[in-house]
């Protein structure tokens, strides 16, 4: 994959003096799906406005498909839809108009059949005829996404698309993402919700105090930077860990019924073989053994503890 977006040495302060991002580089490939995560005021919002052509960017540089974004500021925002996470749609219009509104703000010739795919795609065929107010927040935020989808973009920006949404609701949006990937369109959502971006991204962006702390494969972010634990399920429960495995990372748990370890999976040697070889010598036996990886959400609050 080429990269689609290229951000270079990007930054932006307002005029309050409030520094938003902070030398950010960042590059999106063409097919991909990017989540970006990041607490409140992280920046995230920020960026995204700016490589929209939204907000005006400080210093720095922005291609989209090697064009800039403000020397080729038409050709690039066509290629951009965007989601924001404010509902602001015209409460009185048809879902139908409203869609095919938008595609005319781009300059886009009428297209009905493109209107009626992408309506018929995000579940809101049968409420082509309805007024936004008459739909649940639900549905108005997949008007959003149809309003955004109605140029046929390269690129779509989700800025928390499930904010609000209940889980089945988010789980169906889930499906809609994985569609627009497979139909060759470049997706980057910023998400509240860690399991998201779990379950939809293919890469994980983590932005914090404006800075850009990680960005990486999320299978590859999970083996680098996770750490697993062993449950160790005992024949005979223990009142404390003997003291010969004082050297090792464990805890009692389950009134001393179970052994959890916790390893380092970044660690040449994971210290479970000679574990093992200890707890026998010690004469504790064990009738089950599991692992469990540590979660996206563990990685996350772990990398914001660090840089705070």
């Amino acid at each position: 994959m080429s990269a689609l977006i290229k951000v270079t040495n990007l930054s932006k302060t307002y005029e309050g003096g409030f520094t938003a991002l902070k030398d950010i580089n960042l590059e999106i490939m063409d097919g991909e799906i990017l989540a970006l995560l990041g607490p409140n005021g992280a920046g995230k919002t920020t960026l995204i406005s700016i490589i929209c052509g939204i907000v005006n960017p400080g210093e720095g540089s922005i291609t989209v498909d090697g064009k800039n974004i403000i020397k080729d500021y038409r050709d690039t925002r066509r290629l951009i839809g965007l989601v924001p996470q404010e509902l602001t749609t015209d409460a009185f219009e048809t879902v139908w108009n409203t869609v095919s509104f938008t595609r005319g703000l781009f300059g886009k010739a009428p297209k009905p059949a493109h209107i009626e795919k992408v309506l018929k795609d995000l579940s809101l065929w049968d409420k082509k005829d309805n007024r936004i107010m008459q739909l649940s927040g639900g549905m108005k935020r997949r008007v959003m996404i149809a309003k955004a989808l109605s140029h046929e973009p390269r690129i779509l920006f989700l800025d928390e698309p499930t904010a609000g949404v209940d889980v089945s609701l988010r789980k169906d949006m889930w499906q809609v993402v994985h569609r627009l990937r497979e139909s060759g369109v470049t997706i980057i959502l910023t998400t509240h919700y860690i399991e998201e971006a779990e379950e939809i991204a293919d890469r994980v962006g983590v932005i914090n105090k404006g800075q850009i702390v990680v960005v990486e494969q999320k299978k590859e972010l999970m083996r680098k930077m996770g750490t697993k634990k062993m449950f160790l399920d005992l024949h005979q429960a223990l009142e404390s860990v003997p003291q010969g495995l004082s050297s090792y990372d464990l805890e009692l748990v389950e009134e001393g019924r179970q052994l959890v370890y916790t390893y380092d999976t970044r660690k040449e040697r994971t210290g479970i073989t000679s574990l093992l070889g200890e707890l026998n010598r010690a004469g504790i036996k064990f009738k089950d053994l599991q692992t469990e990886q540590s979660s996206l959400e563990d990685i996350f609050v772990n990398l914001v503890k660090e840089q705070t």
